[in-house]
């Protein structure tokens, strides 16, 4: 790769690694500018996805809302995405988890993993 590139994604990489894994059910804390104002928003769900390194990281969360799928893809390094909070530590035995998306109701947990 070109050093000039390289010296570029290495000052935007996020100092704090964000810990979670595919399958962990996560709340994902995003600011948002709506006109002057600035709010966070949480939105919480499955991560089904992780793909990329670097500044180009990216992870899939998805959630059912109103018996609807719902999937939002977030960049790890984005500074709009402030937070990432793990609420379940999910066991899986794959990689991506794209499986969950014919899935409705109690068929789309997870097991825990037991600490």
């Amino acid at each position: 790769m070109n050093k000039a590139v390289a010296e570029v994604e290495r000052k935007q990489v996020r100092e704090t690694k964000l810990t979670f894994e595919v399958g962990d059910t996560v709340d994902v804390h995003v600011k948002i500018v709506e006109g002057d104002k600035e709010r966070v928003q949480v939105f919480n769900g499955t991560v089904i996805a992780k793909k990329g390194s670097g500044t180009r990281e990216n992870f899939t969360v998805r959630r059912i809302v109103q018996g609807e799928g719902v999937e939002r893809t977030f960049p790890v390094n984005s500074p709009k995405v402030v937070k990432v909070d793990v609420k379940r530590q999910g066991r899986v035995r794959r990689a991506k988890l794209y499986y969950l998306r014919e899935r409705v109701g109690k068929r789309t947990r997870l097991r825990e993993k037991q600490a």
